[in-house]
């Protein structure tokens, strides 16, 4: 006689899986495994921008690098400031960025001063130009201005021996500007990390080519492009290789015979032509390959030789929330960054969020102003994993956490915006 009911093994359905990592726990195991990259390349400033700092920056001046005025107007000694009624001051001269006032400024006089330029000798308070009643060769000042006003100090930005920049700091354009303005024309950064990739699916066709029936184009690699580039590593594109044996360890072995991490796409489910991990286990070493988090479940991270592998599920948007989470802040750790995790933050939404407990989601939403001005965020739709338009319209991801249920309209999420990935 037939029992009641069949034995079941956990899919990508079910929200509970005993064998799947906590999402924090996964990227723990990621960081905990991995070391950064020690070879360093000196770049010119105009090239560094988005480039880690591979040491700090130490000033060798002051910046600015003299006593300087903020203001054009007189530079006057703080002595003659009235403490009532106004006061007459002699000009003795001007002082223009660049070309000093030889003189000394005394009791009763001032010099004509513009901005930027060295504080002449006895003076050190600077009159603006409007707050001045002009004579023939004098002018007259009442009592309006601070002793000290308007005059940057000598190393007020920038000390003598300042860490300006620290080992880690990605580089942005204000921090270009720092450098310059120290005298560097060049830095030492981290070297690029080697990053190969291919997609895998007898299903996938290239842009260009005809589709037969069940066959779709391959977008996975055209996103991990665009995410990589923004990293700005160097670039392997492997192709698409198809769903074989021999195949798929010819193109683990070439990319591990020349770059610092692979990553694929594809490949790492339970399904009869999913061999990425099968593989993975013969060439190299698995590290953990579930993780409990919607979308992305089938995740896998290890080892081939010195290349650092990580399998992303075939989903596009799987593919795109597990770079996001693991591969992005990996990438980083590698390239010596020091800060990797995106930023999160609490912001109310304005959706109802269908979920259940088990597994962290990351559901796509879109962030914005409401009428009066509050930060929201609802989300995009249809939230499926193969649903890329979702990505497309959203700004940002909406996270869940593991035990949390439905939630609410009017509560309170947490919220990683897209410009915070890079």
């Amino acid at each position: 006689m037939q029992p009641d009911t069949i034995k079941k093994e956990t899919s990508c359905m079910d929200d509970h899986d005993p064998a799947s990592l906590p999402a924090d726990v996964a990227l723990k195991k990621i960081i905990s495994a991995i070391e950064p990259v020690t070879s360093m390349e000196k770049v010119a400033i105009r090239t560094a921008l988005g480039r880690i700092l591979a040491e700090d920056i130490i000033s060798t001046i002051n910046v600015p690098s003299g006593t300087n005025s903020a203001m054009d107007g007189y530079a006057i000694t703080s002595a003659d400031i009235p403490s009532t009624g106004t006061a007459e001051l002699k000009m003795m001269g001007t002082a223009y960025a660049g070309k000093p006032f030889p003189g000394k400024v005394s009791s009763g006089e001032c010099v004509r001063i513009m901005t930027g330029a060295i504080m002449p000798s006895g003076s050190d308070t600077v009159v603006m130009q409007e707050h001045v009643e002009h004579r023939h060769g004098s002018i007259r000042i009442d009592t309006d201005t601070k002793a000290g006003a308007n005059v940057r100090q000598a190393g007020e930005d920038v000390t003598k021996g300042d860490v300006v920049l620290g080992k880690g700091t990605t580089l942005t354009p204000a921090d270009i500007g720092l450098i310059a303005s120290l005298g560097l024309a060049e830095v030492n950064v981290s070297r690029r990390l080697r990053v190969a990739f291919f997609s895998t699916g007898d299903e996938l066709k290239s842009i260009g080519q005809p589709l037969e029936d069940g066959q779709i184009y391959d977008s996975n690699r055209y996103t991990l492009y665009g995410m990589l580039a923004r990293l700005g590593v160097e670039i392997i594109d492997m192709g698409v290789i198809c769903d074989n044996r021999t195949a798929l360890q010819n193109g683990f072995e070439q990319a591990a015979a020349k770059a610092d991490v692979l990553i694929t796409s594809g490949g790492v489910s339970v399904g009869e032509a999913d061999y990425v991990k099968e593989i993975l286990e013969k060439v190299g070493t698995v590290n953990f390959w579930k993780v409990a988090m919607k979308p992305g479940r089938p995740l896998a991270f290890g080892k081939i030789n010195n290349t650092w592998f990580f399998g992303l599920p075939g989903n596009p948007v799987s593919v795109m929330v597990t770079f996001y989470q693991f591969v992005q802040p990996a990438l980083l750790y590698l390239m010596g960054a020091r800060h990797i995790e995106p930023f999160t933050f609490k912001v109310l939404c304005k959706s109802r969020l269908k979920k259940r407990s088990g597994r962290t989601e990351y559901q796509r939403g879109i962030l914005g102003c409401d009428g009066s001005g509050q930060l929201v965020v609802e989300k995009t739709g249809g939230q499926g994993s193969g649903i890329l338009s979702s990505m497309a319209q959203a700004n940002c991801f909406i996270i869940l956490p593991t035990d949390s249920g439905n939630v609410e309209s009017g509560a309170i999420v947490d919220v990683q915006p897209f410009f915070g990935l890079v």
